[in-house]
């Protein structure tokens, strides 16, 4: 996996927030959101603040136990000239709260894969302020670079999720859909990364580095990670090539949707 360091983590979170409250002050608060279909940006913003201040709750009361989760949410602000200020504040705090003592402490992880209830949150975090941040700018009409260190290990942190043991509980028609007899995906980002994937018939798997497969899909690092959260399309416009079975690609990212909200 590309590994994502705490240091990096908590500043992406923070520079990524401050980029989606400007696009969103831009865009202004009844505005939809094309790329999250069905909210507007006001319910865009509600939504990564409470999820930061949520977070942020869990960690620092170093949560291990799911059915004490907390289950009250943070209030958004009525005037929206505000929002930018509160959502600063969400950001600074859940960055804070993944202090190095938090990735020795025992808390939940929602994947139930082998990571660390911090390491856990803290990829959810940056993945949020990054493809929400997208999201906010798609809606303001602003184009968007996302740096190839953070969206490959994003790219990483998504296959875990997707292979992950919650998902097939929680998500067991994808996770179904996504088996195969060994059909083969490879993911190659021209800025650096490469992410194999295998669908076996127990489930699907993933593995760093390049191997030959039924079909590649090549790109900037930011665009393979939009493309994989369904925020663009497998086009050249976009800097993307598929080489092999498209439809093979296609399959995968119409049965792989992450669920906004």
């Amino acid at each position: 996996m590309t590994e994502m360091k705490p240091e990096q983590a908590r500043r992406w979170i923070v520079e990524h927030t401050r980029r989606l409250a400007e696009s969103a002050a831009a865009a202004g608060p009844g505005t939809a959101v094309p790329t999250a279909p069905g909210w507007t940006v006001k319910e865009l913003v509600e939504h990564v603040g409470q999820t930061q201040h949520w977070v942020a709750e869990l960690v620092e009361r170093r949560i291990a136990d799911p059915t004490q989760l907390p289950t009250e949410v943070a209030v958004l602000p009525a005037d929206h000239a505000a929002w930018p200020g509160w959502l600063a504040e969400s950001s600074q705090r859940v960055a804070g709260a993944f202090s190095d003592e938090a990735f020795d402490a025992p808390v939940f992880n929602a994947a139930g894969d082998e990571r660390s209830g911090a390491e856990f949150w803290m990829s959810s975090s940056v993945n949020e302020a990054v493809v929400h941040g997208f999201d906010a700018a798609n809606a303001a009409g602003r184009s968007v670079e996302i740096d190839a260190d953070v969206a490959a290990a994003l790219i990483s942190n998504h296959f875990a999720m997707l292979t992950s043991p919650t998902w097939a509980m929680q998500r067991a028609e994808s996770a179904h859909a996504v088996r195969g007899t060994g059909q083969t995906l490879q993911w190659l980002a021209t800025d650096g990364g490469a992410w194999f994937v295998e669908r076996r018939p127990d489930g699907a798997t993933w593995q760093p580095g390049t191997r030959a497969a039924d079909v590649t899909v090549t790109g900037p690092a930011g665009s393979l990670l939009l493309a994989l959260t369904r925020r663009i399309p497998l086009t050249d416009a976009a800097g993307i090539n598929v080489d092999g079975d498209v439809s093979l690609a296609h399959h995968w990212l119409n049965n792989t949707a992450h669920v906004s909200g």
